[in-house]
């Protein structure tokens, strides 16, 4: 997971939040073939949207930049799921990168622009995220965890009306210390995904802390042993020296979130949810750098190869073949 950090760290002066895009890419779907058929491009790729997806898609970036098209700069940014897509719909982005599917209002607010999802949008699912509960590395007693009392800890009322929760509240031989329930906030996609999958669109406690940035949620929990936090495991995955995985159990015993574990027919299950990146076909095919980017995120050296590395489950190769007969389409 974190063999590529450093050279991500260098990417990121160019990968940032961005308003308008202007441009974007054109190739043939693997770096070989890229290398030698593709002409050299230029211009701009203009990517925003979930902070989960953000690693992935920025590391996806970086060999696209490095291995394929140096003369196009793809600029990723993360201001979270909603918030790329109010850049996405009026038409400021090339891609909007989800933790969760379009809504129905998003998609009527594209049909007012004159934009129909399967035509002028394009749904790609990347990966397979597992959202992870983490807990300080002090905290001894909360290592495993029911699905139900995760449910319950964090839903509005469900101990006292203040919200004011103690982890003996749970378990009556925890502590009588009071719970610090931390989350992403509501322009995350992975709010959206906790509040509307997990907690059934039921309130949630009045003392959760939610941010905007990830980062801020791995220092809040790292230094607070009553703390728990939900993000996607990528995050967990890159701070397993600030942060602990609780081990879920959903019915079968407790799972650890692990590559090996997440996805829709695996023991992690009830907590596996797809990741996605929706593309503005119109502006593929007026900009081939788009096109081409586009055609490289889907191929065998993109998502495909890069998911594992960046703590996501990748799909099928057949998934992703199915993506790339779509683009090819948008060449002719």
């Amino acid at each position: 997971m974190k063999k590529w950090m450093a050279a991500l760290l260098a990417v990121a002066l160019m990968v940032g939040t961005v308003g308008c895009a202007g441009n974007s890419s054109e190739s043939e779907g693997t770096q070989e073939e890229v290398t030698s058929e593709a002409s050299e491009l230029s211009g701009q790729v203009i990517v925003d949207g979930s902070g989960t997806v953000y690693p992935l898609m920025a590391n996806i970036a970086e060999n696209y930049m490095t291995n394929v098209q140096p003369g196009v700069s793809v600029q990723v940014g993360r201001a979270g799921s909603s918030a790329g897509f109010k850049k996405f719909i009026p038409g400021e982005l090339d891609f909007a990168n989800a933790s969760r599917a379009i809504k129905d209002e998003e998609k009527a607010q594209l049909e007012e622009k004159g934009m129909k999802l399967g035509e002028n949008v394009l749904e790609f699912k990347l990966a397979l995220d597992g959202l992870t509960m983490v807990i300080n590395k002090e905290n001894t007693w909360a290592k495993e965890m029911t699905k139900d009392e995760i449910v319950k800890m964090y839903l509005s009322g469900s101990y006292n009306a203040d919200d004011v929760v103690k982890w003996s509240d749970i378990r009556s031989d925890w502590p009588a210390e009071e719970i610090k329930f931390y989350g992403p906030n509501e322009n995350h996609g992975t709010f959206e995904f906790f509040f509307e999958k997990i907690l059934d669109e039921q309130d949630m406690v009045k003392t959760a802390n939610l941010q905007q940035e990830y980062s801020t949620l791995v220092d809040l929990v790292s230094k607070d042993k009553n703390a728990i936090a939900f993000f996607g495991y990528g995050y967990y995955a890159s701070n397993q020296d600030k942060l602990q995985a609780v081990h879920v159990d959903f019915g079968n015993g407790p799972v650890e979130p692990t590559l090996e574990t997440i996805g829709e027919d695996l023991p992690y299950a009830g907590f596996t949810r797809p990741v996605f990146t929706y593309l503005n076909a119109d502006y593929a095919k007026e900009r081939p750098q788009v096109l081409d980017y586009a055609k490289f995120v889907v191929s065998k050296d993109g998502a495909a190869k890069l998911a594992g590395d960046n703590g996501f489950a990748p799909l099928p190769d057949s998934v992703y073949a199915e993506y790339q007969a779509q683009l090819e389409k948008l060449s002719q």
